[in-house]
């Protein structure tokens, strides 16, 4: 062990961890009801088959961590001396309901939770509206709701909603009311949608170890390459893990999604006003939840720059005290490495 971990900004910075997960017991039992009556997906079934049954010690530590939101929460944050938690509706969220009315009623009721306990721990938690992309329009009013009644500072989202992903125009009121309220967007991954999962379930690559971030990933550059950024100028869109590897593709990326414009292979394939460098550098986010890796975080830095990248835990799927340990340790600056754990979560949550 390096160093004690403790709260309060002993290193010269507060750590604010900005992809944390809550789940209440309602999502629990309807993600069971779900794989029981064969209406979850493949992947959903591969995930929650297994967290929401399984006796092993991972599972059964996670399903307790996040129903928690009050002395275990916080006592695992004084542990690793984690100062602020930035808390959101664990994926899937309530977007693989097939019943509207029931995932618009249950992500309601989440979100009046969240911020119940936020009020009760306001120097430690700070909360982000969950909705249900299933109505966009409801959605853009719980996000309205959640900047201005309950206190939120972003909005999160679980990547596909059923297959279907927010760069489809029925999803545009959503980034209206984004632009209306200031707010950041965090694109979350979730299990991937039947139509995409293929072998992955067989092969063990389905979840966090690899399907997670191709998924998440794509959602992102499909936004991008519709344009979202030429649309909303100011929009602010926040992926964990490492930037679900964008920033190590970006050169590729952006190479050939200009040679497929002039080539004009793709009928969505539009020029557009930012390329993927200014788009990384001006409009993403990209956390560290799950990838305390040295060489991963400066690469991000030095890619989207030291105000892009954030400090993530992934709580409570990852609790490693010495993956903090490993980020207090960084060999960055001082002023970038305050960035990372403290100010630009500040920044971009309006803390």
């Amino acid at each position: 062990m390096s160093h004690e971990l403790k709260t309060g900004g002993d290193r010269g910075y507060l750590r604010i961890a900005t992809e944390e997960a809550f789940a209440t017991r309602e999502q629990i039992d309807v993600y069971l009801r779900m794989v029981k009556d064969g209406t979850a997906d493949k992947g959903m079934e591969s995930l929650w088959g297994f967290y929401a049954t399984s006796p092993s010690e991972r599972a059964t530590l996670i399903i307790d961590r996040l129903l928690d939101l009050g002395e275990r929460r916080l006592a695992d944050m004084d542990a690793t001396g984690i100062d602020v938690a930035i808390l959101s509706l664990t994926s899937p969220g309530v977007q693989p309901l097939l019943d509207t009315e029931e995932a618009k009623a249950m992500v309601a009721r989440a979100n009046d939770f969240l911020a119940e306990r936020c009020q009760a721990h306001p120097t430690r938690f700070v909360g982000m509206t969950s909705i249900a992309p299933q109505d966009p329009e409801w959605s853009a009013a719980e996000i309205r709701r959640g900047a201005n009644e309950l206190g939120f500072r972003g909005v999160m989202v679980n990547s596909h909603t059923q297959g279907h992903y927010l760069d489809e125009a029925q999803f545009d009121p959503i980034f209206r009311a984004l632009a209306d309220t200031g707010q950041p967007l965090y694109i979350h991954p979730q299990t991937l949608p039947d139509s995409m999962i293929g072998g992955m379930i067989e092969a063990g690559l389905d979840g966090a170890i690899f399907g997670f971030g191709v998924e998440t990933g794509m959602h992102l550059l499909r936004l991008i390459t519709t344009g979202i950024f030429d649309r909303y100028p100011d929009l602010q869109i926040a992926v964990g893990h490492g930037g679900e590897a964008i920033p190590y593709w970006l050169y590729r990326i952006d190479y050939m999604h200009k040679a497929g414009v002039r080539s004009q292979r793709y009928e969505r394939f539009k020029p557009l006003k930012k390329d993927f460098f200014a788009c990384l550098r001006e409009n993403v986010l990209a956390t560290t939840s799950g990838l305390p890796f040295p060489p991963a975080i400066k690469l991000m830095q030095e890619v989207m720059g030291e105000d892009r990248v954030m400090y993530a835990m992934d709580y409570p799927y990852e609790y490693v005290a010495d993956e903090v340990r490993a980020c207090d340790l960084l060999d960055i600056s001082d002023t970038a490495k305050k960035k990372l754990m403290q100010t630009n979560a500040e920044r971009v949550f309006k803390l």
